[in-house]
C-alpha cells in the first residue's frame, strides 16, 4: 500500500505543526459527532439527555422514550450555512457554501404492558415503548480558501525534501514520488554543493489554496425504553452509521525559478512557473454501535439521566488519487499522476462516550437541562492489512480527552407556545494548539395534544489552523475562523 500525501495538515477543530501519518486525521474526523435530534432538542443546546419524551431520545439516550403514552412521529430537515474567512501570510480570504438536509427523522411506538385487573396503574413496570431514528451526525460540507505572496519558501522546498527522503542508492529519485514528478517538471534540481535536491524557485512566490468538501455521516437508530412506577426509565439502542467524505484540495503557486534550458549543455535562465498540485479523496464507511442509558426521576420536578454510547466500529473504504501540472513560461506544461489511485480499507474504532444530565422543571412554565459528555480522542484506533503503529502512535500523542458541555431552557409562555434557548462547547480534542467549538441556539415552538411544530436558529464558530504544506520551522500557516448558521424546523404528529 501506498500512503497519501497529507499535504495539507490541518484537523477539525485544529492543527498541530507535526506531521500526521496517512490516515490518523481521518481517524479524528470521523469520530467527531454531532447528535442528530429534533428542533426542540437544538433549541435547548443540546441538552436532552435527561428530558425524555422527546423523539431525539431514539437515537440519544434511549431510556427518554419511556416517558411516551402515545405513539410520535416527527420530520426535522436542515439548512446548512458554512462561512470560513481566512489569514494567510497577511492576506484575508472568505468562502460560503449552503446545503439542505435531513437531520432527523423518528418515530415511536407505544406499548403499554398488560397488568392485572384492579391493579395499581402506576406501580411496577408499565410500558416498553420501541423506537426508530435516522439522524444526520455530520456535516461535511463547506468550502474553504485562502492565499498570499510567501517570501520565506516554497512548496518547491517540500518536493524537494520529498525528493532527499526517497533518494534511492544511485542518487535517482524513487518514481511515483511527489519528488521524482517535481524533478521531472524542473522545480527541483540536484545541487552537488549542497549535495541534495533543493528547489529552484525564487523567494516571493503566490500562493493559493482550495478545499471542496462534501459528505456527512448518518445512523439510524433502533431502541427501546421502559417505564418502571414513572419514576425509573431504562433504555437500550443500536445503531448503525454510515459516512461518506469527498474532498478535492487544490495548491497552486506561481513565481520565477532558475530553469534548466538545455539539458545537455547544461544551460540555465529564469523563467516564470506554474504549478498546481491537487489531491482527491473519496472515502465511505459504514459501522455499528450500541447505547444504554436511564433516567431517574426522585420528586416529580428533577430529572437526572446518563447514557453510555459505545465505540463505533467502522469499515471504512478510501480511494485516493493526486495530480501534479507545472508550466514554464505558460507553456510546456507537464502532468504527473498515477497510474490508477490509490484504493485501501481499513478498520477504525472511534471513542467510547458517556454522557450525564440534570433537568429541572418548574411545574407548567418549563424546564432547565444540562449535559456533560466525556470522550478521550486519544483511543481511537486503526487497524487493517498495513502497519497502523505510525498513525496509532499519531493518535495517542496528538489527541486528548475532551469534555463537551451543554445547557439551555424551554419556557412555556402561553400553553401552546414555547421559546427555548441554549449553549453549547465541543472541547478542543487536540494536545496542542485547537480550539473549542461554541454554539449558541433560540428557538420557537407551538404544540397541541395531536401536532406540534418547532423551529430553532443555530450559530455555530470554531478556529481552525491549517499548514498547507511543511518545511521545519518556517512552514506556513492559515488561521481560518469558521461559521456556521443552521435552521432547523421539526413537524411532528401525535396517534
Amino acid at each position: 500500500m501506498k500512503p497519501k500525501y497529507l499535504l495539507t495538515v490541518a484537523a477539525i477543530v485544529g492543527a498541530t505543526q507535526v506531521g500526521f501519518a496517512q490516515y490518523s486525521q481521518d481517524a479524528l474526523r470521523f469520530s467527531t459527532y454531532q447528535p442528530g435530534s429534533t428542533s426542540r432538542i437544538k433549541g435547548v443546546g443540546g441538552a436532552g439527555t435527561a428530558i425524555g419524551g422527546d423523539l431525539s431520545s431514539v437515537s440519544g439516550n434511549p431510556a427518554g422514550i419511556g416517558f411516551f403514552t402515545r405513539s410520535e412521529f416527527s420530520l426535522t430537515p436542515e439548512f446548512d450555512g458554512s462561512n470560513v474567512k481566512s489569514n494567510y501570510l497577511g492576506s484575508n480570504g472568505k468562502a460560503t457554501k449552503s446545503s439542505v438536509n435531513l437531520s432527523d427523522i423518528a418515530a415511536v411506538f407505544y406499548s403499554p404492558i398488560n397488568t392485572p385487573r384492579g391493579s395499581n396503574k402506576t406501580e411496577g413496570w408499565l410500558s416498553l415503548n420501541f423506537g426508530i431514528a435516522y439522524d444526520r451526525t455530520n456535516n461535511y460540507y463547506e468550502n474553504i480558501q485562502y492565499g498570499g505572496v510567501n517570501g520565506k519558501n516554497s512548496i518547491t522546498d517540500y518536493y524537494a525534501n520529498d525528493a532527499n527522503n526517497n533518494t534511492l542508492n544511485d542518487g535517482s529519485i524513487a518514481g511515483g514520488t511527489l519528488g521524482a514528478w517535481a524533478y521531472g517538471q524542473r522545480l527541483i534540481d540536484y545541487y552537488t554543493s549542497a549535495t541534495a535536491y533543493q528547489s529552484n524557485a525564487y523567494l516571493g512566490t503566490n500562493q493559493t489554496s482550495q478545499a471542496i468538501r462534501t459528505g456527512g455521516e448518518s445512523e439510524l437508530s433502533l431502541s427501546m425504553g421502559a417505564n418502571y412506577s414513572n419514576k425509573l426509565y431504562l433504555g437500550f439502542g443500536i445503531g448503525i452509521t454510515n459516512l461518506r467524505y469527498n474532498t478535492t484540495n487544490t495548491f497552486g503557486e506561481t513565481g520565477t525559478a532558475l530553469v534548466t534550458i538545455d539539458d545537455n549543455l547544461g544551460t540555465t535562465a529564469d523563467r516564470k512557473y506554474g504549478n498546481t498540485y491537487q489531491q482527491i479523496q473519496d472515502t465511505k464507511g459504514t459501522g455499528f454501535n450500541a447505547r444504554f442509558g436511564f433516567i431517574y426521576k426522585p420528586v416529580e420536578s428533577v430529572r437526572f439521566g446518563a447514557v453510555i454510547t459505545t465505540p463505533t466500529w467502522y469499515t471504512v473504504n478510501d480511494n485516493y488519487d493526486e495530480v501534479m501540472s507545472t508550466d514554464i513560461n505558460g507553456f510546456n506544461t507537464v502532468t504527473n499522476r498515477p497510474d490508477e489511485p490509490y484504493q485501501f480499507t481499513y478498520n477504525l474504532t472511534t471513542p467510547l462516550r458517556i454522557a450525564g444530565g440534570l433537568a429541572v422543571f418548574i411545574q407548567q412554565y418549563g424546564f432547565i437541562s444540562g449535559d456533560v459528555e466525556y470522550l478521550d480522542y486519544s483511543s481511537a484506533h486503526l487497524s487493517g492489512d498495513y502497519d497502523a503503529s505510525n498513525d496509532n502512535n499519531d493518535i495517542r500523542t496528538l489527541y486528548r480527552s475532551t469534555v463537551n458541555a451543554h445547557i439551555g431552557a424551554e419556557a412555556r409562555v402561553t400553553p401552546n407556545f414555547f421559546l427555548r434557548g441554549g449553549y453549547g462547547v465541543q472541547g478542543n480534542a487536540l494536545a496542542d494548539n485547537g480550539s473549542q467549538i461554541n454554539t449558541t441556539s433560540g428557538g420557537i415552538g407551538y404544540r397541541n395534544s395531536e401536532f406540534y411544530i418547532d423551529a430553532t436558529y443555530s450559530h455555530i464558530n470554531g478556529k481552525q489552523t491549517v499548514y498547507p504544506y511543511e518545511v521545519a520551522s518556517d512552514s506556513p500557516s492559515a488561521l481560518l475562523n469558521k461559521t456556521n448558521n443552521n435552521v432547523y424546523m421539526t413537524i411532528g404528529f401525535r396517534f
